[in-house]
């Protein structure tokens, strides 16, 4: 719409001044003019203010009309910036003494619109950001509804459907049960399950914040399948070193040994010399062979031996290696599983626990157990993991320990997978480790 940008002529007082004293000057001066025609005092009176009257309203009706076009527009302008319209501009009429009113008006709906306008832009890009994200993310009100999802978000958990307004509650229950169950721990952690045949890893973080004084949850769900695949050709990499090098460190002086050996051998009288030649050779070949053996072990893990264990055996044997205190009740049905390989596993957990700073009394195991399997839960209140460490705790050979070979975690990982289980690691609310072993009856009896 188009601006009238024109000086204002006279004042809205200036209006009313003039319009007052008209009729007054009329009032007074017509009588007398009535009089000078032979009429009567109390006619000319009055008719004189009669015409004093009309002529008021006339004048104030003239005066007050740019009053109520201005009022007007700015009644309309203001709905309208309540329902957040910002492109309407009011016209400046002629002689107008709001037109300053309405210039100031049509300023601010101006920035409004620009505001709105980078508003807008910055909206845009970050959806765009969002949207294009690797990430899965998910905005939870204080109702359990979720308020906002990526696209990866649904494709993860929703075939690609929107899941804006859907309750969480309702959607993870067409999810993965190891997935959904990581979702609801509400923990930041490293999760597996199996989708389609494909063994899936996810690491689940979690936030809690006010918004608009109303506590929000945010879920972010990073997929680490092929960043672990990639990392596995790294540790290969890294074995293969590692192998190479340990191998020169001793086969070099048992070489180094035998020559001498040798030489000694030739002279008689250096018996005492030839058995400590003899020595170190036995040295070097102890350490190679338990160095071997290590990495034999996780790379030959037989197949689970299963069959019927009570829990109070299994505690029995673990006891005198590591101590620990046993959480909660212990489940009357007994469990199902190798206990030489599961005892191994227990115990590699128990003792990186008692490793990682928590006090002695801190260290717990519990058990459960429902109809769908068993779970075993290693607990301390030591350092817990970086996000980091929880990304790659289970890869083979990574270690934050300065004399760990890295493979404790990836054994037990191997061992509660040959078990068709899940192994999860997550961070506990008051500091500390939570590691889960959890294994299914109906595969083993099957």
């Amino acid at each position: 719409m188009s601006i009238e940008n024109q000086p204002c002529a006279f004042s809205l007082q200036g209006r009313i001044f003039a319009a007052a004293s008209l009729p007054l000057i009329v009032a007074s001066s017509a009588p007398l003019l009535l009089l000078q025609l032979n009429t009567g005092p109390w006619f000319a009176w009055s008719a004189s203010l009669l015409i004093a009257l009309v002529l008021l309203i006339f004048l104030l009706n003239l005066a007050n009309r740019s009053l109520s076009y201005s009022l007007e527009a700015l009644h309309a302008g203001l709905l309208n910036f309540r329902d957040g319209a910002f492109s309407i501009s009011l016209v400046r009429r002629r002689n107008n003494p709001f037109s300053e009113l309405l210039q100031l008006y049509n300023e601010v709906g101006e920035i409004l619109r620009c505001e709105r306008a980078h508003i807008a832009q910055r909206e845009l890009l970050l959806d765009t950001i969002i949207q294009s994200s690797p990430l899965a993310l998910m905005l939870i009100d204080h109702r359990g509804h979720i308020l906002y999802a990526n696209t990866r978000a649904h494709h993860l958990l929703n075939n690609g459907k929107a899941m804006q307004g859907l309750r969480l509650k309702s959607l993870l229950s067409s999810c993965p049960v190891e997935l959904a169950r990581a979702i609801e721990q509400q923990q930041d952690g490293l999760f597996s399950y199996r989708d389609a045949g494909w063994n899936c890893t996810l690491h689940v973080s979690n936030s809690a914040f006010n918004l608009n004084m109303q506590p929000h949850r945010l879920i972010l769900l990073k997929e680490m399948s092929q960043e672990l695949t990639r990392a596995e050709i790294q540790v290969w990499k890294k074995a293969i070193r590692l192998v190479s090098h340990e191998l020169n460190n001793s086969l070099a002086p048992i070489s180094s040994m035998a020559f001498s050996g040798k030489q000694l051998s030739l002279q008689a009288p250096q018996a005492h010399a030839l058995a400590q030649v003899f020595d170190v050779i036995a040295e070097r070949c102890q350490h190679l062979t338990e160095f071997t053996q290590g990495y034999a072990r996780f790379a030959r893990l037989p197949s689970p031996s299963c069959k019927a264990v009570p829990w109070q055996q299994l505690i029995n044997n673990l006891q005198p290696l590591q101590s620990f205190l046993v959480e909660g009740e212990i489940p009357a049905q007994r469990g199902y599983f190798d206990p030489v390989q599961i005892e191994q596993a227990l115990l590699n957990l128990l003792k990186n626990a008692a490793e990682s700073g928590s006090a002695p009394e801190h260290i717990a195991l519990a058990f459960k157990t429902d109809h769908q399997g068993q779970l075993l839960s290693v607990r301390d209140r030591g350092s817990g993991m970086s996000e980091k460490g929880l990304q790659q705790a289970l890869l083979p050979f990574y270690s934050t320990k300065t004399q760990g070979v890295g493979l404790g975690l990836a054994l037990c990982n191997e061992i509660v997978e040959a078990h068709n289980g899940k192994l999860q690691l997550y961070n506990r609310a008051q500091g500390g480790l939570q590691v889960n072993l959890w294994l299914p009856w109906a595969q083993l009896k099957a």
